[in-house]
């Protein structure tokens, strides 16, 4: 079997090497991929030209394609393929929308019965001054669009509040993204990533996960894209049904009451309170770190299992008992302003039998590797117990330094 990977970040890296790695895969390609990614052909294309995508599928006859970012699956890149008769591993546009607009995926979850916290739609710092009354600090405002994970903020004030409005309002720094935001009351508890396979009327859950979402120890500083994620994560049964009862089951019958078409992975957001889980938000596509500890962790191959839900099939999934740890090593003044073009010193080929690199954001000129993005390279570990599976992780990323380097030092340090 022949299959492509659309994207170019430690996601996909991670899908094509467990794709690689599956036995009826043959060849893996990936577009654009990146210049660390030796395990796929690469193609330099540009992710939005659907017509010269369509074009590449054609010549090389792909018997899947895996979509890994969320932008082309908003952007209605599965439609089109799958239209060109291809088949592909990725919900519709339509679809897409759980993730791409923060709006219609409150709409479904609240037509749908599903828990998830109060909010409001704002449209300008006018509306956010009159609807903040309705909730209590600290105040959570989320940009409705795709924002790269920077679309969330969560401020302690209403001056806090009203400066953040009035960036994404007034001053568009995160652009079409930032049209209209939501007003949504804070919830206390912890986060889990709870992700299913599904074809639109049934699922199959994969092992629970734990992304670290803020840059600095301890949950501190500004949102990320991610700084690390372990799993599996445990929990107590009950705790467990009441999100298959609650949240899970309500998910993929509204998926088929309202008639998306769905073909994929779904990652649902989860804030664990004493009142039971609320839903924070739906991904589309695997999450970014949390695909580089889930990925390893299936017993069996990686492109039948994507190959059948993307025919509407389901698959029958086991797990190996081993845990997997994910550590990021972002670029110097990630999230905000990223320094690119900083030498990596080290040996970016580093592996051993429980622990490699992925990359994210590397360019490589000559022999040199250079930063090229927020997050430039995952650190995996794997291991028979969350201990050494993190051991691991952090071992293999003291073989990569530069200047400005950032890590967090605490990834699944809760759960030890």
């Amino acid at each position: 079997m022949r299959v492509l990977v659309i994207g170019q970040g430690g996601r996909e890296h991670a899908l094509v090497k467990a794709l690689y790695f599956s036995p009826t895969v043959t060849e893996v390609h990936a577009l654009p991929g990146n210049p660390g990614i030796s395990e796929a052909i690469c193609h330099a294309v540009d992710i939005s030209n659907h017509e010269e995508i369509l074009s590449l599928c054609r010549r090389f006859q792909f018997d899947l394609v895996v979509i890994g970012p969320e932008t082309p699956l908003v952007q209605g890149l599965s439609d089109f393929l799958r239209n060109a008769k291809f088949q592909v591993f990725g919900p519709s546009q339509e679809a897409a929308n759980l993730e791409g607009s923060k709006i219609f995926s409150k709409e479904f979850m609240q037509s749908a019965g599903i828990p998830t916290a109060p909010f409001q739609v704002v449209r300008s710092v006018e509306d956010v001054r009159k609807a903040h009354k309705a909730f209590t600090p600290p105040y959570v405002f989320k940009a409705d669009g795709l924002a790269g994970g920077k679309g969330v903020y969560i401020c302690p004030t209403i001056e806090e509040l009203e400066n953040v409005a009035k960036d994404v309002f007034d001053k568009k720094i995160l652009g079409n993204a930032g049209g209209q935001a939501l007003l949504e009351q804070f919830n206390k508890g912890y986060e889990l990533s709870f992700f299913i396979l599904t074809n639109g009327r049934n699922y199959v859950a994969l092992p629970l996960a734990q992304d670290h979402k803020k840059i600095g120890e301890g949950e501190t500083g500004p949102n990320t894209g991610g700084m690390g994620t372990v799993a599996p994560i445990r929990i107590l049964d009950e705790e467990y049904n009441s999100i298959v009862k609650k949240v899970v089951e309500p998910t993929v019958k509204a998926l088929q009451t309202k008639n998306l078409f769905y073909r994929g992975v779904l990652f649902i957001g989860l804030i664990m309170t004493d009142k039971g889980p609320s839903v924070l938000e739906y991904n589309v596509r695997f999450g970014d770190p949390e695909a580089q500890v889930l990925l390893p962790l299936l017993d069996g191959d990686w492109g039948q299992t994507m190959l059948k839900i993307a025919k509407g099939e389901m698959p029958n999934l086991s797990w190996k008992n081993i845990y997997a740890a994910c550590v990021v090593l972002a670029a110097e003044g990630y999230p905000n302003t990223v320094v690119k073009g900083t030498e990596i010193e080290g040996d970016l080929n580093m592996q051993t039998t429980s622990s490699y690199l992925l990359h994210a954001g590397t360019k490589k000129e000559g022999s040199r590797w250079l930063v090229d993005g927020g997050r430039v390279l995952n650190c995996v570990g794997i291991g028979s117990s969350l201990k050494e599976a993190i051991k691991k992780s952090y071992e293999i990323a003291e073989h990569v330094h530069w200047k400005g380097r950032q890590m967090r030092s605490d990834i699944g340090k809760k759960f030890l």
